[in-house]
């Protein structure tokens, strides 16, 4: 684990920078993939800051504490850490669970009205996509944060190609094949 620890408003004190250090290099057992964590102690009047980012392969995790003794705002911020790393951790594991799925790979054909002077439509796009193993819960988050119209997916569950939508009214659909 790569660990730079910055002194803000406070002369630099090899006890605390070690003390964090100690305490950061434990939580390499919650994550196999290499760390960086950027520690910044602070102190603003009676307040002392601990602020943490812990970053890695596929996240970015913050803990940020205020009280009135340096090395508990760090104890208290590692905490933070811990938590949020361990929720980390636990969810790989449904999703390895369902990585054993064969992805499937779907194209999606976007067809556009466009002014054209036949009566047939065209294909104006055209886009490949990989059909990833997830949750429905984990889909309907995934289209609400991008700004896509649809996502094709493997339920976790059924293993079944699922199709999410964003409806004109704002809400979602989802297109299930039927079990025959």
């Amino acid at each position: 684990m790569q660990i730079s620890v910055t002194f803000r408003h406070v002369e630099s004190s090899e006890a605390l920078k070690e003390y964090a250090i100690k305490k950061l290099t434990k939580m390499e057992k919650y994550i196999d993939s290499p760390m960086e964590a950027t520690v910044v102690l602070a102190i603003e009047k009676f307040r002392h800051q601990a602020d943490i980012t812990v970053t890695g392969d596929g996240f970015k995790i913050k803990g940020r504490e205020e009280t009135g003794d340096m090395y508990s705002a760090i104890d208290l911020a590692l905490e933070k850490i811990e938590k949020q790393l361990k929720r980390f951790r636990e969810k790989p594991r449904t999703i390895k669970a369902s990585r054993n799925l064969k992805t499937l790979g779907a194209k999606l054909n976007v067809i556009a009205a466009a002014e054209a002077e036949t009566d047939s439509p065209q294909i104006i796009r055209s886009r490949s996509l990989e059909a990833k193993p997830m949750d429905l819960e984990e889909a309907v988050l995934q289209l609400q944060r991008g700004n896509d119209e649809v996502l094709v997916f493997t339920n976790a569950q059924s293993t079944a190609l699922n199709i999410l939508y964003r409806r004109r009214d704002g809400n979602f659909g989802l297109i299930e094949p039927e079990q025959g």
